[in-house]
């Protein structure tokens, strides 16, 4: 019985990469297929359910997902963009939290206003992971992207304080609304400083290793610290992590090339590994969300999942236009300082709505029963009002986030060429500075002509590979450009290079060792082409 469950739970995350696989390859997004497939998976007999535990997706698949996220992000374009961040993550899940509640209590008969904010706190805050991953890939505007990404690392904590709240009035467990204020701004303010306080230390630490697989593995370590840390303290360990992360991110730059290279790769597997189990899941909820619903008309229940998940979008859009476009008409400063996304930018940010793995561990996490040991009110139903507004913002929104976005017309064509200028700018003057210094190393002491030449040869091409870029690896007659040719040239030479290896390691002239030595540095230079 042990092997049979232990192979049911080894195939859960080899499913999900195989569906993650064949929707990468078919050029789908692979969160959505990964909920439908799971929502399929549940439907086939003999498989057992999956029910989330909620500390073990709020302890162990949140932590590296905000870290990452906060880890790759901007800290200038956050800070940048922090009053309309601030709006999303704070006051529209806040908004979306009463707008909810309020609904729900006015149609479910004897479903307590306490245990409705609880469902309205629970589908406020948007996974950004399928939203984000789509609007880069369309490209959306970087501002745009921005913000999306912010609103998802800062408003899981608006959100779980917000249910935490709502579950103790629910449960009569004492509660004001003064304690929830007070209560909001001890988890924000305590989580940051926890933040602060574990990211520079673990900087400092990882700044004297001086070995790149034990800073990366310190790195790994950092998400769940500082959320456990915040947790202990009954701070905020999404806003720990997240702080800590934008604080052991911004300093990255500080680190040893190889330490870059394999963080680098390292999160990129490790996100995508947990990503895909996270959304399979999801799909296999539905058993146990179904099993306390016999109480319950079908026609009532449907009707009350639509009507969730309509207040759910529409509250977004009722939110987002005014608060991005009042604060533009009323100060000057605003318009000066921030760039006007248009009704087009507005559409696209209130439809990126898309609901993730956090609302259901927060209904899986709401409590049996209350103080009083009575069963907690309506619980089955804020289960499955979750699941289906998680299921539908996840299909609706995911499954035409893209078409919207092509058929608003909202790219970021010239903002790419002016990034492709700006480097192309600054190529030119770091190549110059490389020169110069070369020229103060060859006054300072004799070298080798032979070497020197080189170096300036390579300094002069990167000097022009982001100009020639400007024209898309072509000549004014479509002729090929020379970094292009060579860049071509090369990795032809370095897969002869590789095939010759491979030989001799396989007619034992080589030991596998000596093989992975050549090969890591041949793979370094091909990606280092691929990337220019």
């Amino acid at each position: 019985m042990e092997t049979t469950h232990a192979l049911w739970l080894l195939a859960v995350p080899v499913s999900a990469l195989a569906v993650a696989a064949a929707a990468r390859r078919l050029g789908l997004s692979a969160p959505l297929v990964l909920v439908i497939a799971g929502l399929l998976f549940s439907f086939v007999p003999g498989v057992p359910e999956f029910e989330l535990d909620p500390e073990f997706v709020l302890y162990v698949f949140l932590p590296p997902l905000l870290f990452s996220a906060a880890w790759q992000s901007s800290f200038y374009n956050l800070r940048e963009n922090v009053r309309s961040i601030s709006l999303l993550s704070v006051g529209l899940v806040l908004f979306t939290t009463f707008a909810v509640g309020y609904t729900a209590s006015a149609l479910v008969p004897g479903l307590p206003l306490p245990a409705a904010f609880a469902l309205g706190a629970i589908v406020a805050p948007p996974d950004a992971v399928a939203a984000v991953s789509v609007a880069q890939r369309l490209g959306l505007p970087r501002r745009t992207v921005t913000v999306l990404v912010g609103e998802s690392l800062f408003n899981d904590a608006t959100a779980l304080t917000a249910f935490r709240v709502a579950v103790i009035a629910a449960t009569g467990a004492g509660f004001t609304l003064t304690d929830g204020v007070l209560r909001f701004l001890f988890a924000a303010v305590a989580g940051a400083a926890v933040g602060l306080l574990i990211g520079p230390p673990l900087h400092w630490l990882r700044t004297r290793l001086d070995d790149p697989l034990v800073e990366n593995g310190v790195a790994l370590a950092a998400p769940f610290a500082a959320y456990l840390i915040a947790e202990t303290v009954h701070a905020s360990g999404v806003i720990a992590v997240v702080v800590a992360g934008l604080y052991l991110g911004h300093r990255f730059t500080e680190s040893p090339a190889v330490t870059r290279l394999i963080g680098h790769s390292f999160w990129k597997v490790m996100v995508f590994v947990l990503e895909t189990v996270v959304f399979l899941l999801i799909g296999l909820q539905l058993p146990p969300v179904i099993d306390g619903l016999s109480g319950y008309a079908p026609a009532e229940l449907a009707g009350w999942a639509v009507a969730v998940f309509a207040v759910t979008v529409a509250a977004r859009f009722v939110w987002v236009f005014p608060a991005s476009a009042i604060p533009r008409r009323l100060s000057r400063r605003v318009r000066e300082r921030e760039e006007d996304v248009g009704w087009r930018g507005r559409v696209v940010v209130s439809w990126a709505g898309m609901r993730g793995v956090v609302s259901l561990a927060a209904a899986f996490a709401i409590p049996f029963v209350t103080s009083d040991g009575e069963p907690f009110p309506g619980r089955d139903l804020i289960l499955f009002l979750t699941f289906t507004t998680v299921l539908a913002t996840l299909l609706v929104q995911g499954l035409t986030f893209p078409a919207l976005i092509r058929a608003l017309g909202v790219g970021s064509a010239r903002e790419r060429y002016a990034d492709t200028v700006a480097e192309a700018g600054a190529q030119h003057a770091a190549a110059r500075a490389a020169l110069e210094r070369l020229e103060e190393l060859t006054a300072e002491e004799e070298l080798d002509a032979a070497v020197v030449d080189r170096l300036r040869q390579l300094a002069e091409h990167r000097q022009l590979r982001a100009w020639e870029r400007l024209g898309g690896g072509t000549g004014p007659a479509g002729e090929e450009v020379p970094t292009a040719t060579y860049r071509r040239l090369r990795r032809e030479m370095l897969a002869a290079e590789r095939r010759v290896f491979i030989r001799m390691r396989d007619e034992r002239r080589i030991d596998d060792e000596v093989l992975d030595r050549v090969l890591h540095e041949l793979d370094l230079e091909e990606v280092a082409l691929r990337r220019s």
